[in-house]
């Protein structure tokens, strides 16, 4: 075929044919990988599948015809994009929950309360730190709501240690039904 053979084609179509279709693969395999390390079975392999088809039916074939430098950097560029772009997308989503751990030296009864009123359950114990007693107060959130949570400790104890742990599934506890307005809409969808 004379396409195939054209200079614009192996210069040019080609490494753009594949670093687009490494962009998809890759973005696909980091989405699912995190999925996975989340416990989100049942979304993982349905990524996983249309990762391997896009591997099989499109990437394979443009890679076995490349045969130049730019194609190679292509491959590698494309790569490189989609895992920034399937920890982008994963970021953007926001899926999941997290332990909030903030490690206060002086009163936290401001904190508890601001944290309460604006929905979100918290546990507060005592504790002692390098510098003497500290208070402990731990939230889990949604993801989405991590945000607003920081807020509300940066205002009553800007100067709180924090520690943040990505949790892979809880069992009962106190969720704000009520999403800050600039989080409401999620891929599309309006929470209410």
């Amino acid at each position: 075929m004379p396409l195939l053979d054209s200079s614009l084609y192996v210069w040019v179509l080609l490494p753009v044919m594949v670093f687009f279709a490494r962009v998809a693969d890759v973005t696909l395999g980091t989405m699912r990988i995190i999925f996975i390390s989340r416990g989100k079975r049942n979304l993982a392999p349905l990524l996983g599948f249309v990762e391997v088809f896009i591997w099989i039916t499109i990437v394979s074939q443009i890679v076995s015809n490349a045969h130049n430098l730019l194609a190679y950097l292509a491959y590698a560029a494309g790569f490189a994009t989609g895992s920034y772009l399937g920890m982008y997308i994963e970021n953007r989503i926001a899926f999941g929950m997290q332990l909030v751990m903030a490690f206060i030296h002086d009163h936290a009864e401001g904190l508890t309360q601001s944290l309460h009123e604006a929905g979100f359950g918290v546990t507060c114990v005592d504790g002692m730190g390098a510098n003497g007693p500290v208070k402990l107060v731990y939230t889990i959130v949604f993801r989405r709501n991590l945000q607003s949570v920081l807020d509300i400790i940066h205002k009553t104890h800007p100067k709180a240690f924090l520690s943040i742990e990505d949790l892979r599934s809880t069992e009962a506890g106190i969720f704000p039904l009520v999403m800050p307005a600039q989080q409401k809409v999620l891929l599309g969808r309006k929470f209410k």
